[in-house]
């Protein structure tokens, strides 16, 4: 390969960028990653302590087989690395019977045939005190197979996992743009040197658009929010009594998070796309600051939705993502004849798919066919 630095590049090691430089080294492809911090880094979208993992998907139905191609290879992640990622805790999906959340989630446990039950309001509050402010008209589903991915952990074990087969990583190196020089050829250019390759996966986050442009993929500012339960309530907010869940409220919200973990003694609690508190932004100039409006509209709801909570943050951090206009990830060629690939608009649901799409992605980039259908992901559907 001379003249040649590598066969393939990674360009952001995030959750998806490690775990496509771990499947590209895994296939024996010469591959070399580029991380612009370190692996397992507080700046993107691949932190928090904990990230949720279900099958019932309800964001698309193609992301339901995605999901099983993440879990398996999630444990083959694990069995590689010696350590627990993947705790599986169960979850629930619950809200009004005639809600948008609860009946979405039925039609896709149904259609896929996904391991679950059907709970109603009095049983979800026998089994998981923490729920006590469900509506009377209130059911949910239960997934045993769901549960918490440690995000940071794994993302290092994907980044170590490529290079026990081979790959080549240069943390705290910054890819300053790129340039297609041949249908084979891509020019990398960083602060110290320039790297020529025949292939680049750009798996780039939130700095997706900067590096390959026409992307229509937006950065979006999402804080994490946890709080402490209050004295006397700390069994029923543990994660065995308080499993990773989304919620439906009265007002049409939906709360989402876990109860406190072996290495969090605080619960997780969120509001899913709450433009109150999510704001578009520039990847490059983020407020990380946690601001009062970042927690209160979830504090405002605790007393009556999950009551045992103090409805003050303890602890926030700040989270980007990148969006796209439907909601639904960038994977593939912008160009079919290119050697580019992109890996990007997680959307805020993109880590539990962690796995399965870096295997897509690796597949793209030696030509082979993925393992699951990702057609309503191509990169080029804004376009055409």
């Amino acid at each position: 390969m001379r003249g040649f630095d590598a066969d393939v590049a990674v360009v952001g090691l995030g959750a998806w960028g490690a775990a496509a430089l771990w499947r590209l080294a895994a296939r024996g492809v010469e591959v070399v990653g580029f991380e612009q911090y370190r692996p397992g880094h507080a700046l993107g979208s691949s932190h928090g302590g904990s990230r949720m993992f279900r099958t019932a998907c309800m964001e698309h139905p193609g992301l339901v087989e995605l999901a099983r191609l993440s879990s398996e290879l999630w444990r083959e992640l694990e069995s590689a690395a010696g350590e627990e990622l993947f705790v599986m805790s169960g979850g629930l999906l619950a809200g009004p019977r005639e809600g948008r959340l609860l009946p979405a989630a039925r039609e896709v446990v149904r259609a896929h045939r996904v391991p679950a039950d059907l709970l109603d309001a009095a049983e979800i509050r026998r089994r998981f005190p923490a729920h006590a402010g469900l509506g009377r008209d209130d059911a949910g589903i239960w997934e045993p197979e769901a549960g918490l991915i440690r995000p940071e952990a794994a993302v290092r074990a994907a980044v170590a996992a490529g290079e026990a087969c081979g790959a080549r990583v240069f943390a705290g190196t910054e890819v300053l743009g790129l340039r297609v020089a041949g249908r084979a050829e891509v020019v990398l250019r960083t602060a110290v040197r320039e790297f020529r390759v025949r292939q680049v996966v750009v798996t780039a986050g939130p700095w997706l658009s900067a590096l390959v442009p026409g992307m229509s993929a937006r950065a979006v500012r999402m804080p994490a929010t946890w709080f402490a339960p209050k004295p006397g309530a700390e069994d029923a907010h543990r994660l065995a009594r308080f499993p990773v869940f989304m919620r439906e409220l009265a007002d049409g919200s939906v709360l989402w998070g876990h109860g406190a973990t072996g290495w969090d003694e605080r619960v997780k609690l969120g509001l899913e796309d709450h433009r109150a508190s999510f704001e578009r932004v520039a990847a490059s100039d983020v407020d990380r600051a946690l601001r009062r409006a970042d927690w209160a509209p979830v504090a405002e709801r605790l007393p009556h939705a999950v009551p045992g909570l103090e409805p003050v943050c303890a602890r926030g951090e700040i989270c980007l993502y990148a969006e796209t206009p439907d909601g639904q990830f960038l994977l593939g060629r912008p160009d079919e004849a290119g050697p580019v690939v992109v890996g990007g608009g997680c959307c805020s649901h993109g880590f539990k798919h962690a796995t399965g799409i870096g295997e897509v992605l690796a597949a793209v980039a030696v030509g082979e066919r993925p393992a699951v259908d990702v057609g309503f992901t191509d990169p080029r559907r804004f376009t055409r």
